[in-house]
């Protein structure tokens, strides 16, 4: 009756270990371990009398199945489970510690989180623009228009790129897409036929006049020049948008050349630099239009595809059928183009953080986390999962391919201590706590704030978070998305030791450091309270 009694659902061993270290008694459910409220809670029948002492002395669970049947009336103290709503409710008492919040979806989820920073610039003087890549749900016809919008001018901004890789009058090359090679969204949808050219051959001189005027008219909008002139928005105009985007894609994925004069070529360059200080985001979006479809509240990785066709992206959010995900229910997000690899592969990296408290908004950072890699060379010529998805649900199931670097891990996975080293060996030691880590903190603050108000918080109680990163050729930190209950399962030894860790350090943070305030909380520090 002394006891502080515990109750773990889901696979967390250490959990378990550590609070029974402590002293306290795992209440263990109907659906966990042995059903002892059958026997008497003395004796196990099952066992001759004088085997029933050896039985506890050589089963170490013996008697903690003795002591859960003893506390099977009272209320567990802390709850750690791996959903809420998998709870039952009956457990839920005002001065319990559960280890997560209600309504955390307006930030878990790809589509809270994209609608929670859409709200973020009026709460604070903060744009989403510099740390969350642009996103939109389909299934909200505004949106989904806004999106259509977008795709068309990121299209004339790309093709500015295109035009100026190459200097002079001479015709500007772009790299051709393999036929064989266009991506995983050729087995979801078929292309409509597009009309083919020649690599090399030359497109009409107008193109470029056209991308230059949508990208002035835009700029006048970006500068507000529109307010006393009324500018209609560029892709309202008179542009053939389909027959634009038609010759677009010869450009960028068929190997079709253009032709820049030197006037050009200088306008361009003017165009693009007005809009770099406009556009946070005109950097990493690079040249090829690339978008990420996702199912709107799916994770580790199910249903997402790669593409760089508006009818396919418009195509697959309606006709695309994902496990219980409902029609509509999709965001579509810029791919970030332009992002650092190691070893000529993609990675991304998940950050955990804690929040004990939302009034006061209560935020402790884990100064240690991981890199996740892909198991094949990074190409934006090829989009299919294994070059392009960096969760280790996904991952798991891609042998790595033959041209993958050998210095790559074998289980494609990296500490953050691992990353600093290397970027040591590029000559960029001080990124990550320059860059990266202050980066990753103001994004995770943005995201929580954005969402405070819609999250239904209990006092006492606590979650812990894994928030994934993708990092630009610039160390910039990209925030991909949130998840309510990071996995804990070991995938290698890195992750092992890290998942172990980042549990006992939760533990000492939420638990020991109520008793005593001068206890150590490991690896986690406060960043944030109001």
């Amino acid at each position: 009756q002394e006891k502080k009694i515990f109750t773990v659902q889901g696979p967390y061993p250490i959990i378990r270990r550590e609070l029974r270290a402590r002293g306290w008694v795992e209440r263990k459910l109907p659906s966990m371990g042995r059903q002892l409220e059958q026997h008497h809670p003395l004796h196990y029948p099952w066992l001759p009398a004088e085997e029933e002492e050896e039985q506890c002395d050589e089963n170490p669970n013996s008697i903690h199945d003795l002591m859960s049947y003893l506390v099977r009336d009272r209320l567990p103290n802390f709850i750690w489970t791996n959903f809420l709503d998998a709870t039952d409710h009956k457990l839920l008492q005002q001065d319990n510690v559960v280890n997560h919040y209600a309504r955390v979806d307006a930030f878990t989820t790809k589509e809270g989180l994209c609608l929670s920073l859409q709200k973020l610039p009026w709460i604070e003087q903060a744009d989403p623009n510099t740390f969350f890549p642009r996103c939109y749900r389909l299934g909200i016809v505004d949106e989904r228009e806004a999106f259509i919008e977008d795709f068309h001018l990121t299209a004339a901004r790309s093709l500015l790129k295109l035009a100026l890789e190459e200097a002079g009058d001479r015709p500007v090359r772009t790299q051709q897409v393999p036929n064989s090679a266009k991506g995983a969204v050729e087995s979801h949808v078929s292309h409509p036929k597009h009309s083919t050219a020649q690599p090399g051959s030359s497109l009409y001189p107008e193109l470029v006049e056209e991308a230059m005027e949508v990208c002035k008219q835009h700029l006048g909008v970006l500068q507000h020049q529109d307010i006393d002139r009324r500018t209609p928005s560029p892709c309202r105009t008179c542009i053939d948008w389909e027959h634009f985007l038609q010759r677009y894609y010869r450009v960028a994925h068929e190997g079709a050349g253009l032709v820049l004069t030197k006037q050009q070529r200088k306008e361009c360059q003017n165009l693009l630099r007005h809009l770099a200080e406009q556009l946070p985001q005109l950097d990493m979006e690079g040249k090829l239009n690339i978008w990420i479809l996702k199912p709107g509240a799916e994770s580790q990785g199910r249903g997402i595809i790669c593409t760089t066709r508006l009818e396919e992206v418009l195509q697959l959010a309606w006709s695309c059928t994902a496990p219980s995900v409902q029609v509509g229910r999709w965001v579509v997000q810029k791919y970030v183009e332009r992002l650092l690899t190691i070893f000529g592969t993609k990675f991304d990296i998940r950050q955990w953080f804690v929040v004990t408290d939302w009034k006061p908004l209560t935020v402790w950072f884990y100064r240690d986390c991981y890199l996740r890699f892909c198991s094949r060379p990074f190409s934006l010529c090829r989009l299919e999962r294994a070059r392009h998805l960096c969760n280790v649900s996904v991952q798991k199931w891609y042998k790595t391919s033959p041209d993958q670097d050998p210095r790559v891990p074998r289980d494609k996975i990296w500490s953050n201590k691992q990353f600093q080293e290397y970027l040591a060996q590029l000559g960029q030691a001080d990124a990550w706590h320059q860059v990266l880590v202050p980066g990753m903190k103001a994004a995770i603050l943005s995201a929580l704030r954005s969402a405070q108000d819609q999250v239904r918080f209990r006092k006492g109680s606590f979650e812990l978070y894994g928030a994934d990163f993708l990092v630009g050729e610039d160390f910039q930190p990209w925030l991909l998305e949130i998840n309510s209950c990071p996995t804990m399962s070991p995938s290698s030894a890195v992750t092992r030791r890290l998942c172990a860790n980042v549990q006992r350090d939760t533990l000492c943070l939420v638990l020991d450091r109520k008793d005593n305030s001068t206890s150590s909380i490991g690896a986690f520090e406060l960043i944030y309270k109001e």
